[in-house]
Parts: C-alpha cells; structure tokens; sequence
C-alpha cells in the first residue's frame, strides 16, 4: 500500500500498573498502524512526577531525564526510518513487524521459503504428537515442488511475501498440473501446505492480506469406481495362482461387504467384533482418518472371511484379526486378480469401500444416512460423494414409482 493512506503514529506513556518499589514506573511505547496496536518497553524508569503525558517526554531538566528525552527521540527516529524502509520495501506495514524491526527480530525471515522451511520443521517435530508418521512427508515434498518452481520461473532461490499475489499462487498452481502433470486433487494436496505457509505469514503480521483469500482451486469431480454384483461374483468365483492371492481377494471381499478402509481393516481388533443382545455381530471401532465411530452389521459373507481364517498362517498378532500384507503389495495382486476375473477395471483395494456404498448397499435399498453411519462420515454429504447412485438403482425406483401411481393418472 501507499505511503499516506496508512494511520502510523507513535506515542509514549507510563505503565503505571507496574509500578516499582522505587516509585519509578515503567516507560512503554505504543505503535499504531491502521486502528492496529503493539507495545514495546523501551527499559527505562521515570518517576511520574517527572513525566509529562501530553508530551510523552521528560519534563525535569535533571542529566537522567534528558538522557531518557534522548532515547525516546531516538526511538521514534529509528521507527520512523523502519517504516519509511518496509514501505518502499515491502509495500505494506504492520504495528507488530515494525516493532520486530525495531528490536531487530525477523528483519530478514520475510520470506516465503524461510517461513515455509520453518513450517516443515515444526511438521517434523509434531509426528506422533499432532500429526502421522505418513502425514508428514507431504511437507517436504510440497517445499521442493515451491523450491524448484521459483528457480524455474524466477531463477531464484527464495521470494519476498509481498511479491506472492494472485497471479503467483494461479501460476503455482499451473505449474504443477502441466509440468509436473498432476492430478487436480493432487495439486490440491500441494497448494496446502503453501496456503499454511501464507496464513503463518499473515498471523505473524508479515503480510496485511491473504493472498489466497481471491484464489479458487480447481473443482475437484472425484471418480468413484466400484463393481457391480456380477463382477463381485466372478471376483469370489475366482482362484489365484498363490494362496496369498486368495488372502488378498477375500480381504477385497470383506471390505465389500463391510465398507471398512485399508487401514482400518489393518488395524481391525477381535475387541471390535461384538455380539449384540440378538446374537448378531458387529464391527464396532473408531476410523482412523476422521476419528469417528463406525457400526457395521456383520453379514453372511464377512463371517465367512474371519472364519476361513481364524487360526491360519494370516491370523494377526497382538489381538488384530488379520495379518495383512503391505497396500502396495496388495494392490498389485489385485490387478492380477482382475485379469482372472475378466475384470477390465484397475482392482484397487479402496474400491471396495465404493462397492460397499453403491452396489451392496445403495443398489439394494440401504437409506443414505444408515449407510453414513456404518462408514463412519461425519457429514452425508461425504456419503453421497461416495455412494454413486447406479442406472440399476434408477430403473428399479422408477420400476417402483410405475406401480404406485399405476391407473392414478389419465390423458383427456
């Protein structure tokens, strides 16, 4: 921003809410910028007696109080040259950076690299505390793709934060989406940690505004394969050429018919298998992506799973219901398992939570909200994203509607 269409002003009082045993009070300054304010003590003493308000100076002519009219003065010459300089500098003041000027605190950190560098730093030493061992390497990543793409497109090593606007953040995100040709939900990943990077920014009063606040990212339509009953058919039908290859499909199954994760399902306790009053059993646990509860009855199928491998080579340990082998692994051997299937869709093993939403549950009539609360969403509306309402689904409700008002309607 310009020069004069900011409110600066300084003034100097006492703190007399902390008076000393001396009867001296404290001399404080006050910065503010555009109806902002921040304190600061300047480390010198004065007896109220000898202050003048008005002023915001010494009024006794004695060797100590000129000598505090002095630094006072002084205070006020250096803010005022700070301000002068991180206006043509930086285009923009803050009442909290011009003091950090002033004490010489951050003078150089106002940059977005090393703001950034610190934000991963902080991520490290948060894994385990606030956030996950697998969280955390998206930070790093996400300040290599920063690093390179500043030394591509402006040879540099590091930016100013004032420089960082709208056309910088769309031109970012440009860059990963065509010469790093990644995904919308992707990119999105990646803009995160940098969105982090600009609102620590804006807290520590490095910058005024936002600069994400006018950016809107690229709608993500997330795509959401699962299979149909005459694929979860031939899938059950069919015989791997290794028995971990019919662990692998039965677990694919299991999660089909249950709607539980990856994760979850490698985490999966005999303490979270529960018989109810009725004699029913079900899955109760906590995800661990959201934190939320999720219940799930037990159907013929899934019994099946844990009773084919109850006391086998792929029991788990530590009171797990299975011992599952790495995702990757498992990901692979599905894409083999597919093939034998005669499955021409790319088998991951996630898919089976979307089989479990649309073609177990949604396609035979489950109410969207019950379907919530076994897959353990904290809003439906992460549901419907999830459950793809099929042609199937389609043609038998209106099927249905056909019979109701059947002979209800007539055309003259």
């Amino acid at each position: 921003m310009e020069y004069n269409r900011s409110t600066f002003s300084i003034l100097f009082y006492l703190n007399t809410s902390k008076k000393k045993k001396s009867g001296k009070c404290p001399i404080m300054g006050r910065i503010s910028i555009d109806s902002k304010n921040t304190a600061f003590s300047i480390g010198l003493d004065i007896f109220p007696k000898d202050w003048n308000a008005q002023t915001g100076l010494a009024t006794c002519k004695s060797d100590e109080t000129k000598n505090i009219n002095r630094q006072i003065e002084n205070y006020k010459n250096e803010l005022n040259k700070h301000y002068r300089n991180m206006v043509v500098n930086q285009g923009y003041v803050t009442a909290e950076a011009l003091k950090n000027a002033l004490k010489g605190i951050g003078t150089n950190r106002n940059t977005l690299m090393q703001e950034f560098s610190e934000l991963v730093e902080e991520k490290r030493k948060s894994v385990g505390i606030k956030i996950k061992a697998s969280t955390y390497p998206v930070y790093p990543t996400a300040y290599r793709h920063m690093k390179d793409f500043l030394q591509q497109k402006y040879g540099v090593d590091d930016i100013p934060f004032p420089q960082i606007n709208i056309a910088f953040i769309e031109a970012y995100a440009f860059y990963l989406k065509i010469d790093l040709q990644m995904t919308a939900r992707t990119v999105k990943g990646n803009m995160i940690p940098f969105r982090m990077t600009a609102t620590r920014a804006k807290n520590k009063g490095l910058i005024r505004q936002d600069p994400f606040f006018d950016y809107t990212p690229e709608k993500i339509i997330p795509k959401r394969p699962w299979l149909t009953n005459d694929e979860i058919e031939r899938l059950m039908q069919v015989k791997g050429k290794f028995a971990s290859w019919d662990f692998t499909r039965d677990m694919f199954i299991f999660c089909s018919f249950t709607g539980i994760t990856a994760i979850d399902l490698r985490n999966l306790e005999h303490s979270n298998i529960q018989q109810q009053d009725d004699g029913s059993l079900w899955i109760i646990l906590n995800r661990q992506k959201t934190g939320t509860a999720s219940y799930i009855p037990l159907l013929d199928i899934p019994i099946q799973v844990l009773n084919r491998y109850k006391n086998s080579e792929y029991s788990g340990e530590n009171g797990k219901v299975f011992k599952l082998q790495a995702h990757a692994h498992m990901n692979r051997q599905l894409k083999q398992i597919a093939k034998l299937a005669n499955i021409d869709k790319p088998l991951r093993f996630h898919m089976s939570r979307f089989t479990f939403a649309t073609t177990i549950c949604l396609t035979q009539g489950v109410p969207i909200e019950t379907l919530s609360q076994m897959m353990g969403h904290i809003s439906i509306k992460t549901t419907q994203i999830y459950a793809e309402v099929t042609r199937t689904k389609i043609n038998e409700d209106m099927t249905k509607l056909e019979k109701r008002i059947e002979g209800k309607y007539e055309l003259a």
